[in-house]
């Protein structure tokens, strides 16, 4: 299957009426306006509640417990979505789920996105893959893209990295690939952690070899999180660990444009 550019929006398989989709209930960690860095365009993200890895370097520990998140409807969220529609829709953007995790709440996800898909917007899913197979095809029918995170490709190091198994992202990376949905390959870079050069080769091969992965991100660790670790009392475990310097980065840059991908 040809794979359709990120910019695209897929045809609806099925039009859920707003009776269906406006009541369903999720919880919510907070959204924002952003630009560039979460799918193409403007975008309205909405942060979820909830997430079922711990990985060492995340900036949001307050999004793992679902119910730290406000209870709301996906109605509610996306008549927030209609006051930015204009200002989104002229930048070419559209609506963004991530959280924590958003394959959290399938459910919610799926009303969400066709709630923004009736207001003429581009969807994109942000997630680590490791709940993929709680996406049911109703809800990859209103996906344009996937941002997806792939952590690392050693199956030891993913587990010390997040807690959870590499083998869920990947079943759902070759999924994605079947489906021709357009996907963004996410990777965050910690000196020590996600730079060995084996590791780094093993995730450009493996997206290379998919065919409808558009671009990678290479995006460097920061500690910009740690109060939030002190505030919710939880130890931040890469306290002294530095961002990678631009020597690292550009050879890892690099590995994944030698795989033949465009990388950012």
């Amino acid at each position: 299957m040809t794979p359709m550019r990120s910019s695209q929006t897929r045809p609806d398989a099925t039009v859920l009426p707003p009776e269906r989709w406006r009541p369903v209930p999720g919880r919510l960690h907070s959204w924002d306006v952003s630009t560039g860095v979460d799918g193409p365009g403007t975008r309205f993200v909405a942060f979820l509640a909830g997430c079922p890895l711990r990985c060492l370097y995340c900036q949001n520990p307050d999004t793992w417990r679902m119910r730290d998140g406000t209870a709301t409807t996906a109605g509610g969220v996306v008549d927030q979505v209609r006051t930015f529609t204009d200002f989104v829709r002229t930048t070419g953007g559209g609506m963004t789920v991530s959280g924590g995790e958003p394959l959290l709440q399938p459910a919610f996800t799926h009303a969400l996105f066709t709630g923004a898909r009736q207001l003429g917007l581009h969807t994109a899913l942000d997630t680590s893959g490791a709940l993929g197979a709680r996406a049911g095809d109703d809800l990859l029918d209103v996906t344009d893209l996937v941002l997806l995170d792939i952590k690392a490709w050693d199956p030891a190091r993913y587990h010390r990295l997040t807690g959870g198994s590499i083998a869920p992202t990947l079943d759902f990376a070759r999924r994605l690939a079947g489906r021709g949905t357009p996907v963004w390959v996410r990777y965050v870079l910690v000196p020590g952690l996600t730079d060995d050069p084996a590791d780094v080769e093993g995730v450009a091969g493996f997206a290379a070899g998919l065919g409808n992965v558009e671009r990678v991100d290479v995006l460097p660790f920061h500690r910009l999180g740690a109060a939030k670790y002190d505030r919710l009392g939880i130890p931040f475990t890469l306290r002294d660990t530095p961002p990678p310097g631009e020597a690292l980065l550009t050879r890892v840059r690099d590995t994944f444009a030698a795989a033949g991908l465009t990388v950012y």
